[in-house]
């Protein structure tokens, strides 16, 4: 529960007012000096705490507690250690490097949680129990607070937020079971960031959306004015989608991002564009048939739900299965575009009409439509396996298949990796190389 104030010039009768929710930054990077940097404007925005996340400690060790002590001695600072064990020791160095609050994992033994909490107060410590990973969360939280924990960190962890949106109502829960003050993280923005204070909220944790954002500064007072106000501010950091909005999530990355989000996979290898400056991105209907017989292509046309995108393996043939003719029926059909592992011919009058095309060869002959193949199979395509249901993104680098049960969650992960990139080049444009901002030197890995 938050903590009260009185007003001024209240009676004894008056009713405490609870005190605003405060803000914390969650600095979750690899390299030091940047972390440094966004701390700076971070503070210049008016943030209350800084965190020194859970990778900027593994990456930097706990020197990136001392600089960021050093550089802000009037700043609370946060070690977020997500300790397991030894609880004791790592919260006696966290607190020496200049630590005001240190973290321990909601999921560690009592013994950790309850060694932890009295170091920090031998060295003038708070102790925050993160509940990433508990089933019984509120359970937790109140034997974190019979153990003596100053905090109670709610966190929706970074892989599970690449399912989407996540549903905060169960902040309330906790809220209503604990008088011990919270901590809530875990994807939050300017947008969504009253909901978690409604709920109870003491401490907003905000990592991307501020990290990330092209004007640091600004979009801490922006999260700050919607923590002050109760009313959403547009977020221009960060997004999750959900389900319903995989379309407009993958056509807001390219298909670089979306195979960096495959762990550089998914790629249909060697089919280009057959026209420029066309994107799209929706469901697949497979057609498998043989090179140059173009039946089972042109009837798929008619058997393709709205938005469904067909992708014809065609064995890398260099006979046409498609052509002018079948790209107006597309159009007349909703069909928004088709991805050939063979041979197109027409392409003149394919750019002029501005029918979105990819395919590995472009050629004047064609075969004959003998009725090979299948409509709806699994197929091989550009050597990726492809199911009707899976999802393409096509765009002038390409096409990246992501299958369809790894749907939202890989949608997200290359919205992430556009978000990075973003701030990568809002941060080279302040005059530093893709090389320094990376460190590259620094980080390339060590072979032995």
């Amino acid at each position: 529960m938050a903590p009260t104030t009185a007003p001024e010039g209240d009676t004894d009768d008056a009713q405490p007012q609870a005190a605003p929710a405060e803000l914390m930054v969650a600095l979750d990077l690899m390299n030091l000096d940047r972390a440094l940097e966004m701390a700076e404007q971070a503070v210049e925005g008016g943030v209350d705490i800084l965190e020194a996340g859970t990778p900027l400690i593994k990456s930097e060790g706990l020197e990136a507690v001392r600089q960021l002590r050093q550089r802000f001695p009037e700043q609370a600072i946060f070690a977020d250690m997500k300790t397991a064990d030894t609880g004791q020791l790592e919260c006696e160095i966290a607190a020496k490097a200049g630590a005001s609050m240190v973290g321990i994992l909601g999921s560690a033994s009592d013994e950790t949680i309850t060694e932890a909490v009295r170091a920090g107060r031998k060295y003038g410590a708070e102790v925050v129990v993160d509940m990433i990973g508990v089933e019984d969360v509120v359970q937790r939280a109140r034997e974190a607070e019979q153990m003596g924990a100053s905090y109670v960190s709610l966190h929706v962890g970074i892989d599970e937020q690449m399912r989407g949106q996540p549903d905060y109502a169960f902040v309330r829960e906790v809220a209503e079971a604990v008088d011990t003050p919270i901590l809530c993280a875990g994807g939050i923005t300017s947008e969504t960031a009253p909901e978690v204070v409604s709920h109870g909220t003491d401490i907003v944790v905000v990592g991307g959306a501020i990290t990330k954002a092209p004007d640091i500064p600004q979009a801490v007072r922006d999260i700050q004015q919607a923590i002050a106000t109760g009313e959403s501010v547009a977020s221009h950091g960060t997004k999750r989608y959900d389900e319903a909005e995989i379309r407009e999530a993958l056509l807001s990355v390219s298909t670089p991002n979306l195979s960096d989000a495959r762990h550089r996979g998914g790629v249909l290898q060697g089919l280009d564009p057959v026209g420029e400056d066309h994107k799209v991105a929706g469901p697949v209907l497979t057609v498998s048939t043989k090179n140059g017989d173009w039946a089972k292509p042109v009837e798929a046309i008619e058997q393709a739900d709205d938005g469904h995108i067909l992708v014809v393996d065609a064995q890398g043939g260099d006979q046409a299965v498609w052509g002018e003719l079948a790209s107006h029926s597309c159009e007349q059909n909703d069909v928004p575009a088709v991805v050939v592992d063979g041979a197109i011919r027409d392409v003149d009058d394919i750019r002029e009409m501005g029918f979105p095309a990819w395919a590995r060869h472009e050629v004047p002959n064609a075969g004959d439509p003998k009725g090979f193949g299948e409509i709806g199979v699994e197929i091989t395509a550009g050597d990726q396996p492809v199911r009707t249901g899976d999802w393409v993104l096509a765009d002038d680098c390409g096409v990246v298949v992501v299958p369809q049960e790894e749907l939202v969650e890989i949608a997200n992960r290359a919205v992430e990796i556009r978000e990075k990139e973003d701030r990568l080049r809002t941060e080279i444009q302040e005059g530093s190389s893709l090389s320094e901002v990376l460190e590259l030197n620094k980080w390339e890995q060590v072979v032995g």
